[in-house]
């Protein structure tokens, strides 16, 4: 399979000086959306822990008894490969947000993972999910669930 984009060509936009922390969101969410990304990280294999406050929890079977709370306290750790973390923050039941660290993103192979991962939330909630600069909302990749890809910002929207 082809990778959806080339180390090659976006290159400069996962530079760590440019700030490590890109945000990942996916925006118009509902509850079911996040029980949606909950499940799919319960049953894909990935490594998770649930923290809250600093410390290791139980991620409850229904993600509203978190998002009622509106608890940026408690955060989903996932690793959708060994040494690639994403964190979600369960702050808003409108938006899906995670952070992942540009860090840990160098190369093609590790593109690869962070895309697969991008793709596999899209196809679940079946919306675009942005890689946005840190602090910003200025889109650097994305998927995009018409073209079932993930691709520069300025190539999808």
């Amino acid at each position: 399979m082809e990778p959806d984009l080339l180390w090659d060509e976006v290159r400069e936009l996962f530079d760590p000086e440019l700030g490590h922390l890109p945000d990942v969101y996916v925006s118009s969410t509902t509850s079911e959306d996040w029980q949606r990304v909950v499940d799919l990280v319960r049953t894909s294999g990935m490594s998770y822990q649930c923290r809250e406050d600093g410390r290791s929890v139980d991620l409850p079977a229904h993600v509203g008894a978190i998002l009622d709370r509106q608890d940026a306290t408690m955060e989903l750790w996932v690793w959708p490969a060994p040494e690639v973390l994403a964190i979600f923050r369960f702050s808003s039941v409108d938006e899906i947000d995670f952070d992942v660290d540009l860090r840990e993103l160098q190369g093609q192979d590790r593109l690869d993972v962070l895309c697969g991962f991008l793709r596999a939330i899209g196809r679940e909630v079946g919306k675009p999910v942005l890689v946005v600069a840190e602090g910003s909302r200025y889109p650097l990749v994305g998927y995009d669930p018409v073209a079932d890809t993930v691709s520069r910002a300025a190539q999808a929207w």
